[in-house]
């Protein structure tokens, strides 16, 4: 029987989609591209934005038109918090929520249908991604108990959990096994981490728990993935600052330059703070990349609001942006909110924060230029040429070699092609 997998969404949904696809394939089904024709698809949702809404429609249309008589399992953000309005969707089989979705293959060898509620989510459960890429994907923490105004992801996932250190370690050696060559450590709020005891003190904490990864033998690269200022520490710093394993790169949230967009939007922290996190890696990693997830057109946000924002971003020595349009989501208190902002507005400024992130990776690029960097390389030919990652998270290519496939090579960040990435030449 032929299974295809579609994920929507973050990396967190990516290694879950691979760990329960890795369960199908162990029953002997044949996963297949969701293009092909398949006797199952399974769609692991998001509900961020509308956007992810509108495009699982289409994947629906989309696969029913492949195959009438298939069946679509929708598991995943989207399923927990619209458990009915999904399953309302014409050609939706199944219907599986954040505490069921692990169980979704069950739930077809016994010809079951079920719509999910909104329930408590408490258990954690460990996966990771394999096979489909370069590097893998590893949850370490699930949940969030972060209360920001405009976001659906606690009701979706339940409060903060988290992986016990020993099972953490226990996912890395197994890739690492695999030849595996770089993880990324995922989870919603992965600086929350920590195993929580009766008395509500923390067992672990995330510093502990990279402490422990730092010292598993054969391990070449690992990447934190998105991480909230206010919990990336001095000590995280040092730490990425001093080992040969963990990557010169930071993903970190910071959604406005406006101190009072930040207290509307309830993030747990302001401006400075954010800005005296840059600095600190900045001086103790002159070349790291540091990327800024922003939000235009929240609820209050006017002109003012937002080119403080922008004024902000221009003088942070910040390497590219992840630019989002506000999208108001049911349940939220941003809905509350007076003086909406027009999707013209939003566009219009989502525009102008596009390109100044394309000038921050230009410079950065620049600054790089004649620098020696690990690259990790892909396993893709395209046009002659291979892809792969620096270290601090430059996008490179060189002249394709099959000895390069899947490897980390020292070489000379040589030149910026037309197409805006680095060409890189051998030492």
């Amino acid at each position: 029987m032929n299974v295809a997998f579609k994920t929507l969404g973050c990396k967190l949904n990516y290694s879950e989609t691979s760990s329960i696809s890795r369960d199908f394939e162990n029953k002997g089904y044949n996963k297949v591209s969701f293009k092909e024709n398949a006797d199952v698809y399974v769609i692991n949702t998001c509900s961020v934005t509308q956007n992810a809404d509108k495009e699982f429609k289409y994947l629906v249309n989309r696969a029913k038109k492949s195959n009438p008589k298939s069946k679509i399992i929708a598991i995943g953000c989207y399923a927990q918090l619209k458990p009915r309005e999904i399953g309302q969707i014409d050609g939706v089989d199944l219907v599986l929520g954040a505490d069921k979705k692990f169980d979704v293959l069950n739930y077809i060898e016994n010809n079951e249908s079920h719509s999910c509620e909104i329930n408590n989510v408490k258990s954690f459960q460990t996966s990771f991604s394999l096979g489909d890429r370069t590097r893998s994907f590893l949850k370490v923490q699930d949940g969030c108990d972060y209360k920001c105004t405009y976001c659906t992801i606690p009701l979706a996932r339940g409060k903060s959990r988290s992986g016990k250190i020993n099972e953490i370690i226990d996912n890395v050696k197994t890739l690492v096994g695999k030849g595996i060559k770089e993880i990324v450590l995922t989870g919603v709020n992965i600086g929350d981490y920590g195993i929580m005891h009766g008395d509500l003190k923390k067992e672990s904490t995330f510093l502990d728990l990279l402490k422990n990864i730092d010292k598993v033998s054969g391990l070449e690269r690992v990447r934190i993935s998105s991480i909230e200022p206010n919990l990336l520490s001095d000590e995280i710093i040092h730490l990425v600052s001093h080992s040969k394993k963990f990557m010169p790169h930071f993903h970190i949230p910071l959604q406005s330059g406006s101190d009072k967009i930040l207290k509307l939007m309830k993030r747990r922290y302001l401006k400075d703070l954010y800005e005296n996190r840059v600095e600190k890696i900045k001086n103790l990693i002159p070349d790291c990349s540091i990327g800024v997830d922003v939000i235009v057109g929240f609820p209050e946000e006017d002109e003012n609001d937002f080119m403080e924002t922008y004024k902000f971003l221009e003088k942070l020595d910040v390497s590219y942006l992840h630019v989002f349009s506000y999208s108001e989501r049911d349940n939220t208190e941003s809905v509350k909110l007076k003086n909406k902002n027009s999707n013209k507005i939003k566009g219009i400024r989502s525009k102008i924060l596009r390109d100044l992130s394309e000038l921050k990776k230009n410079n950065f690029y620049k600054n790089n230029l004649g620098k020696k960097r690990n690259v990790l390389f892909e396993s893709e030919n395209k046009n002659g040429f291979i892809h792969g990652y620096s270290d601090n998270y430059i996008r490179v290519k060189t002249l394709w070699a099959s000895n390069l496939v899947d490897n980390i090579n020292n070489m000379i960040l040589d030149k910026i092609d037309s197409d805006n990435l680095v060409i890189a030449r051998n030492i």
